[in-house]
């Protein structure tokens, strides 16, 4: 039951995290120049390996921290992420180029060095952090992934199907609800831990 907990939270708050985030705009980017079956395998390869750090690194943290403490951190951070969504992430002109400019042979190859990159320190990793700290490893990496994987390819889907007709600030403003929700009950249970 844990395990299909901690996938669900994993799948759950990446999905969240990635809609409206600039590697969905890179992600659809990277559509525009190569098949959309070869941009997913390549977000999947950059996210397995991203996700994989991430949770690493929640688990060294979780073993350093005292649990009450990573709730309440986890709650802020929760209500960071909510901001964060409200405030909106573009891809700039540097973003542009960076991705245009990669002189690497395969597509494949191509779409993970880029959305790799893309996501070194991003929203999507530090929410996978946030998640490992509260579960285990192993479901949070494989929901993380399949959080991310399944949010960029609705980006892309919709993407040609819409064009720029897409209601981000709607989506912005929905996710960012929900990480403040979040946020405040993790808070709210973390500060009636700690001061207990």
């Amino acid at each position: 039951m844990e395990f299909l907990m901690a996938l669900a939270a994993g799948t759950g708050v990446v999905f969240l995290a990635e809609m409206g985030d600039k590697t969905q705009l890179v992600a659809m980017s990277l559509a525009t120049r190569y098949r959309a079956r070869t941009v997913l395998l390549g977000i999947t390869l950059a996210t397995v390996a991203v996700h994989g750090l991430s949770v690493l690194i929640a688990e060294a943290l979780g073993l350093a921290i005292p649990t009450d403490w990573v709730t309440l951190v986890a709650g802020l951070a929760f209500l960071g992420f909510g901001l964060w969504t409200l405030r909106g992430d573009e891809m700039t002109d540097k973003d542009e180029e960076r991705a245009a400019s990669r002189k690497i042979r395969s597509g494949l190859l191509t779409v993970a060095t880029v959305f790799f990159v893309a996501e070194l320190g991003d929203k999507t990793m530090l929410a996978t952090i946030t998640v490992g700290t509260q579960y285990h490893w192993l479901p949070v990496w494989i929901g993380s992934t399949a959080g991310m994987v399944a949010a960029d390819a609705l980006a892309i889907w919709v993407g040609a199907l819409l064009g720029k007709r897409l209601p981000e600030r709607a989506v912005q403003i929905g996710a960012a609800v929900l990480f403040f929700l979040a946020g405040a009950v993790m808070t709210f249970q973390g500060v009636l831990a700690v001061t207990r």
